[in-house]
């Protein structure tokens, strides 16, 4: 017994002088200013879709490239293969296995800088595509960008036609806030119907597998949404031909309009590389010239994403700084930190609210805008999910002016309850984004066509609520819970749309459910608990491999800080803080801190578009074993208080 008693003493000790080191390391990584963003990285897909930008911007002449980006479309060769796999091929996240459109997209950029298609390596490439089913196989946006150039036929490429802005029942707003700015912007480009050149001798020959159709397949299903949308796609097809000119010239007209509008309001279109880089190409076709103040703008915008400090060299999909500072922000805070780091960060955060109506508002018209972005600026597209985490830092820590914060408060509070999707559960952008039958389009694999509720956000948006009073007595708050409750897994936990992935699904929605007063002794509490207690893996800590959701299901990996504290933070929600799968994770933690207080990560444990496309926060191994730490030492505290 009184073994036992000394470990936990020993543990309690050992938690509270961790979180000591890594609150110390997290405001010693904070801007002057307040802020914190850390580093964002993805696949090898940015460097690769950069060089092909790069043939779009300095086209060959007399049949030869040379490019004034040379330098750094070697550097970007590099960072490719640096991350080639032994098998030739390309992953889309670390420890996965080789993808054929990451793997096409390497293949064609290195190629086109020059890299001879019998280097061993891209021998290698090669052969790995044709395995995976050659060019054919690739997703559509890879079809797409490589048609700009004629080196995949037009004819099989989706369409995207600038009418889609002229559609009825607002069409373009029941797509994802992402999806819309990719497709606003690409419309234009293809309603130009560009032949871009090619180095002299370029193709793509050897990566075709012979007698496999480059076209669309059909379903087995005489009726389906999928073969419905192929039927409208050779329709617009027909339409580019032979259809309206004059309508055609509003389209675009009006597409231009809404791509503007949207580049004057954000540090780039959407804030996000995919948009960014179409709306260069956009504004390169409307006929703006080379130095055109808007066109100029809008490519630094995209270049500043770019990470070039000597010895590394890659792209970032877009800058966190919003984030990051919400979350460490809460974390300091919740640690009992007196340095005022938190309230520099509340005040850098005040300064970001939007107050400009986006377009959330055409579904919630009426409301007074507030919000927050995830970016620097991106006025036009505050996120609910940053709202909800910088709500939650505003009722932890104290800025500058209290009457601003108060005020501030008050509008995210009204404008989270207004983004409440009917169902009861909040997304990332709009609410109601829901109309699945669109994830069939021709251009819609890249798995991001809508913006539903999820498990995350909306238990994430509860906690918010109930830091700024509301309780489960609140109609809304009632709704959440049940929105949980029904969107529970058979096995207990939750799917996390936002972050890898039913771990973090189950994290939040267990603090959700705890912070609106749901019971700890619950039947789908109880259960959450247990399947986080039984995919613990041996060395105490928790993993999940992004391939959970190819399988849809979860899929265990090594154990990373980022998930070790999502599986902490959840059983503590659930009322857990004394069994021994919690004291093992916090000996995960405690073992694997660095000296200088932070951990090391190296896989991918955040989600940009599900199979698609994922994220390694380089904070995330910073701040959450920060806030899992603190909470077991608080909730620690308080048991001992009851006793």
């Amino acid at each position: 017994m009184n073994t036992e008693l000394e470990t936990a003493r020993s543990i309690d000790t050992g938690a509270q002088n961790a979180v000591e080191r890594a609150r110390a390391r997290l405001v010693e990584l904070q801007a002057e200013d307040g802020h914190w963003c850390g580093e964002l990285t993805a696949d090898t897909t940015l460097e690769s879709d950069y060089i092909l930008f790069q043939l779009w911007l300095y086209p060959p002449s007399g049949g030869r490239w040379a490019p004034p980006t040379r330098t750094l479309i070697e550097k970007a060769v590099q960072s490719i293969f640096e991350r080639q796999l032994d098998d030739g091929g390309f992953e889309i996240f670390a420890g996965g296995p080789s993808e054929v459109s990451a793997s096409v997209k390497a293949y064609v950029a290195l190629k086109l800088a020059g890299v001879d298609a019998d280097d061993p390596r891209m021998a290698r490439l090669r052969g790995r595509i044709l395995e995976l089913g050659g060019i054919q196989a690739a997703n559509s946006y890879v079809k797409i960008n490589l048609g700009l150039f004629d080196l995949y036929p037009r004819q099989y490429c989706p369409s995207i036609p600038p009418e889609i802005v002229l559609l009825p029942f607002r069409l373009l707003y029941q797509m994802s806030a992402w999806t819309r700015a990719i497709a606003v912007s690409l419309a234009i480009v293809h309603a130009a119907n560009p032949r871009r050149p090619v180095p002299e001798g370029f193709d793509l020959q050897e990566l075709w597998v012979e007698g496999v159709s480059p076209a669309f397949h059909r379903d087995g299903s005489l009726l389906s949404w999928h073969n419905t949308f192929l039927a409208a796609d050779g329709f617009l097809k027909w339409w580019e031909r032979n259809g309206s000119q004059a309508i055609r010239r509003k389209a675009i007209a009006r597409a231009a309009e809404w791509m503007i509008e949207r580049l004057r309001h954000s540090d780039g279109l959407g804030a996000i590389y995919p948009p960014m880089m179409y709306s260069v190409m956009a504004l390169d076709v409307l006929g703006y010239a080379a130095d055109d103040p808007l066109r100029v703008e809008t490519l630094r915008q995209f270049e500043r994403l770019m990470v070039d400090d000597g010895e590394r060299f890659f792209f970032q999909p877009c800058f966190s700084p919003v984030w990051d500072t919400a979350i460490g922000a809460y974390a300091v805070s919740h640690s009992e930190a007196g340095d005022g780091a938190a309230g520099r960060a509340v005040d850098w955060l005040l300064e970001r609210e939007v107050r400009r109506h986006g377009d959330w508002s055409l579904k919630r018209p009426g409301v007074e805008p507030s919000g927050w972005a995830f970016e620097y600026k991106n006025e036009i597209y505050p996120d609910i999910d940053d709202t909800a985490m910088v709500m939650l830092a505003l009722g932890n820590a104290r800025g500058a002016d209290d009457a601003a914060q108060r005020e501030a408060g008050r509008r995210g509070l009204d404008w989270l309850l207004a983004m409440q999707s009917r169902d009861g559960g909040w997304a990332a952008f709009d609410a109601d984004n829901n109309w699945e039958f669109l994830s069939q389009v021709p251009f819609a694999d890249h798995n991001a066509m809508l913006d539903p509720t999820c498990a995350d956000i909306t238990g994430r948006v509860l906690e918010a609520l109930a830091a700024h009073g509301l309780g489960c007595d609140h109609a809304a708050v009632a709704r959440g819970v049940k929105w949980l409750v029904r969107h529970q897994e058979d096995d207990g936990s939750w799917y996390g749309r936002w972050g890898v992935a039913y771990i973090y699904g189950t994290c939040f929605a267990l603090r959700g459910l705890a912070a609106a007063g749901e019971s700890d002794r619950e039947a789908h509490v109880l259960r959450a608990g247990e399947w986080l207690r039984s995919i613990q893996n041996a060395d105490g800590g928790w993993g999940e491999s992004c391939a959970s959701y190819d399988a849809g299901t979860f899929v265990a990996a090594p154990s990373t800080p980022s998930q070790t504290a999502w599986a902490i933070l959840g059983l503590i929600a659930g009322g857990d803080d004394a069994s021994l799968s919690v004291r093992h994770g916090i000996e995960y933690l405690l073992d694997t801190q660095l000296p200088d207080g932070s951990w090391r990560e190296e896989l991918a444990t955040g989600t940009g578009f599900p199979k698609v496309f994922y994220l390694n926060y380089h904070l995330y191994k910073d701040y959450f074993p920060l806030l899992a730490l603190s909470s077991f030492a608080i909730s620690r505290a308080n048991s001992k208080d009851r006793l």
